[in-house]
């Protein structure tokens, strides 16, 4: 089966007296074995890539959790060691591929730290530590040397009736892995809300009047995405999106012959 190329975002990492950009596993697993795709690792050097050239050879663009967290001084934040670490060679990359991925409609596919780059990089801002609001859950996951539970499925979402994710799952309620300490706070103008916590909390985004798939959750659907029906669906969808376009692409290419 043919695998259309999917961008795929990069942290960058400092061990074994090297400097590395990479990905974790989970996600390139999911791009593969969930959305059908060929996972290509994108460096962060930021304008020194030409973004127009790669969004000319891919079909998809994904951009993968991490540790670190947006700049504050990107939506206006105030940064601290608290909020930290922060990787700003990575920022510099990854809302400017959102931002051009969008406009070109390319489906995007954005998950925790990549929903969160996806309201800033659409003039949005977050709010930092939300388990301290007065009325918030704790989101963050439980203190435990266990992947599998740190990452368990124990939070609901409401899907918004008529979004697109309602498309995906049907609106109302499913059941997800959220794990994070920050959130949407002031909503970027392009985009629409798709599924809150049950506090509140933003937990899934699109853009409005998107010309593709583009859509951003705060869970993880890749953790679970062998065994888990919400966190295939997400998955399916991006891969439909992204074999959509590859096929509307290939046929411009044999019109113009």
């Amino acid at each position: 089966m043919q695998q259309p190329l999917v961008a795929v975002s990069t942290d960058v990492r400092q061990f074994d007296n090297y400097t590395w950009h990479a990905a974790p596993r989970q996600y390139l697993e999911a791009a593969i074995a969930g959305a059908g795709v060929f996972p290509v690792l994108v460096p962060s050097f930021g304008d020194r890539l030409d973004l127009d050239e790669l969004l000319s050879s891919v079909d998809g663009v994904m951009m993968t959790g991490s540790k670190s967290n947006v700049h504050p001084s990107l939506y206006g934040g105030d940064a601290s060691e608290a909020n930290g670490p922060y990787d700003p060679d990575r920022d510099a990359t990854t809302l400017p591929l959102i931002r051009r991925a969008i406009e070109r409609g390319v489906p995007l596919l954005a998950i925790c730290r990549g929903i969160q780059e996806m309201n800033v990089a659409l003039g949005g801002s977050l709010a930092t530590e939300i388990q301290e609001r007065e009325g918030s859950l704790d989101h963050r996951a439980p203190v435990s040397d266990n992947q599998d539970e740190r990452f368990a499925i124990r939070q609901s979402v409401s899907i918004k009736p008529g979004s697109c994710l309602a498309g995906v799952f049907g609106a109302g309620e499913v059941m997800v892995n959220s794990v994070h300490r920050q959130a949407v706070d002031r909503l970027g103008p392009k985009l629409q809300v798709e599924a809150v916590a049950t506090d509140g909390t933003v937990e899934a985004v699109s853009v409005r009047d998107s010309r593709s798939f583009a859509v951003g959750v705060q869970w993880h659907p890749e953790y679970w995405v062998k065994s888990d029906s919400v966190s295939q669906r997400v998955f399916k969808a991006f891969g439909d999106a992204v074999r959509a376009h590859a096929a509307a692409r290939a046929a411009t290419r044999a019109a113009a012959e």
